[in-house]
């Protein structure tokens, strides 16, 4: 059998990262923040009645210092250190938080990470919503007979997209990073133009500009961060998106490209606006020449497309990960790529997210409107990384350095705080809907991990011990009949029930028998040498520990393949050798009031709608015996 690609064995945070690696992150990690230049300036400073130079240059300072504080200081220079084995994002941080945690403290940090992972899929749906509807607006600032074709052409846009997810981005991919790096050269092009217009735009790097804005007004510009915030969303997507690229390239492009293009168009935007205040309107088209709005147009509908795609290929990550940490029900997932495991479509989900960013753009109509419901999902996200943070850096050192890390952490906790509770006034005008979704994906997962958790222990109370079992069993065996029965387990070292049903029913037993269990790893990835464990119980017994990381996929028939060709003693030919499950059906006792088992009647639920072991382990449908059980809850 060819062994798979160890791609465990680089480390994405030691490469040196090339042009192409640089340009991929581009295409892939920066869609999202590389387009919030199409509506922030215009949230920002139309939330003024009467707005001039004074107002501008105070809304810019605090988008300029934002944008080093919490993008280029928390998660570019110091979150990024908090790596997975190479991977990030709230779930991989999750895990590491929870490493050692016990008792209280770790149902806390799990409700933690979960939130924030949640919280993700409410970006996933106002994200693409946002984007396309602000980039299709701007054929309004070439013909305002064309306004009543925005929501329409948004919607063709979205259809497209959603239905192109099946395909896979392996083949369109590759041009995701060249369109984006010339997005962001026009971007600054733009800007660079109009600010050598009007240079005074350039004194908004003097924070006292932030500062009098503070000091004129502080309520008004307290509730102003809940517009300016709009610049930093994506920033999650810079850690979660590590593993892909690795820290150097992220870094670097940040950096080189991705900073300089935003804050040279940002402040070109408010060169604009302090010139021609009408601009407002729509100050990020109405910066380029007249000649270039078609294209301009143009440009940035490919960048918002690029920008949607790379967050429902987020949703689809981070939903295999909760699926593989035992979260989330099994789902069908398929590989888009021969080559590259992470490229996988999610039908549930894409059909999910197609149905909720389309309610959006025709229930909302346009970004302006879109925009009071952006902001908090991220905003929470990014409450609930500095909480886990918390839990895992300062840990890293000792002495003086880990009280430099608490110092940092606590800045960065109560400027996430600030930033969230300026957002509070957004629930009612449409913040609600991230929020909604994030609580009940929780609610959801909660469950789910509960009955699972409830299951195994009612499972692990009626079992014997496997090893003692096997050696009584053989002692006194039944018939034996030829080949070897593969036992799926739930439970280490316990009699699983398929065997029990097996040897009641058919009263035979088969020449070997091998118990598998699956074991969720911590980690993003299980070396290829470090996949199982294997223990021999009897003469003709043995017990499988599996382990695949929470970005793998299980896949039975290839690790029994890896098992009998380092264990030449144990027999597994694919015509021999047959798969034994228990199928569990969930059973409610209906004792008690709706109000008290209405979680128990919700996990029923989802059981009962989630993919069939054989599936999910790719397990030959030829080859499976099941064994029906009921289980009261």
């Amino acid at each position: 059998m060819t062994q798979p690609v160890q791609e465990e064995s680089l480390s994405p945070g030691k490469q040196t990262p090339g042009a192409a690696l640089l340009i991929g992150a581009l295409g892939v990690v920066y869609g999202d923040i590389g387009t919030s230049p199409l509506y922030t300036i215009r949230e920002s400073v139309s939330r003024f009645d009467h707005f001039g130079a004074t107002e501008v240059l105070g809304v810019l300072s605090l988008l300029f210092w934002l944008l080093m504080f919490v993008v280029s200081l928390k998660y570019v220079t110091l979150i990024l250190r908090a790596d997975n084995r190479g991977e990030g994002g709230t779930l991989a941080l999750m895990e590491l938080a929870l490493r050692g945690a016990t008792g209280r403290k770790r149902w806390v940090l799990t409700v933690m990470g979960l939130f924030g992972a949640c919280l993700f899929y409410g970006d996933s749906i106002v994200t693409p919503a946002i984007s396309v509807l602000s980039a299709i607006e701007g054929v309004g600032v070439v013909s305002h007979t064309l306004d009543d074709w925005v929501v329409p052409i948004s919607v063709g846009l979205i259809v497209g997209l959603f239905m192109v997810q099946r395909r896979g981005t392996g083949a369109i991919g590759k041009f995701f990073g060249p369109i984006m790096l010339f997005w962001f050269a026009v971007l600054g092009t733009m800007g660079a133009w109009r600010i050598a217009q009007t240079p005074e735009i350039l004194l908004a790097i003097n924070p006292i500009y932030a500062w009098n804005l503070i000091g004129e007004a502080p309520l008004a510009t307290y509730l102003l961060l809940g517009a300016v915030v709009l610049a930093l969303t994506g920033s999650e997507t810079l850690y979660a998106d590590m593993g892909h690229y690795g820290r150097p390239a992220i870094r670097r492009a940040w950096f080189m490209v991705v900073l300089p293009g935003l804050l040279l168009c940002y402040f070109g935007q408010g060169a604009l606006l302090i010139d021609q205040p009408e601009a407002i309107r729509n100050p990020f088209f109405l910066m380029a020449p007249s000649w270039a709005l078609i294209p301009l147009v143009v440009l940035a509908t490919a960048a918002t497309v690029i920008a949607s795609q790379a967050v429902i290929s987020g949703a689809f990550s981070v939903t295999r990960q909760a699926i593989q940490l035992g979260f989330w029900p099994r789902m069908e997932i398929l590989h888009t790529s021969a080559r590259e495991e992470g490229q996988i479509y999610l039908p549930r989900v894409n059909q999910a997210l197609f149905v909720a960013v389309l309610v959006l753009v025709i229930g909302f109509g346009s970004s302006a409107n879109l925009a009071s419901a952006y902001g908090f999902a991220v905003t929470a996200t990014m409450l609930m990384t500095s909480l886990l943070a918390f839990a895992v850096l300062p840990g890293k050192t000792s002495g003086g350095r880990r009280v430099l890390w608490l110092a940092l952490l606590t800045l960065f906790l109560l400027l996430d705080i600030l930033l969230l509770t300026s957002n509070t006034q957004k629930i009612l005008d449409g913040g609600w809907l991230p929020l909604g979704v994030a609580l009940a994906l929780l609610t959801l997962m909660l469950t789910w991990k509960t009955g699972r958790d409830q299951i195994h222990r009612t499972l692990a109370g009626d079992q014997q011990p496997l090893k003692a079992f096997m050696e009584g069993l053989e002692a006194y065996p039944p018939t034996r009949v030829p080949g070897t029965a593969v036992f799926m387990s739930m439970i280490v070292n316990t009699v699983p029930p398929a065997l029990l049903h097996n040897l009641k029913h058919n009263k035979v037993l088969h020449e070997q028998v091998l118990f598998v269990t699956v074991a969720a790893a911590d980690v993003p990835y299980v070396p290829y040498t470090e996949r199982y464990t294997l223990n021999k119980l009897s003469r003709s017994a043995y017990e499988v520990i599996a382990r695949w990381g929470f970005k793998q996929e299980p896949n039975m028939p290839q690790l029994l393949a890896q098992l009998a060709g380092e264990h030449p003693e144990i027999q597994l030919e694919p015509m021999l050798t047959s798969y034994f499950l228990s199928r569990q059906t969930v059973i409610v006792v209906r004792k008690q009031a709706l109000y008290a088992r209405w979680r128990q009647l919700l996990f029923a639920f989802m059981a009962r709608n989630a993919a069939r072991s054989t599936r999910f382990y790719k397990i030959p449908p030829n080859q499976v015996v099941e064994m029906g059980m009921q289980l009261e809850l």
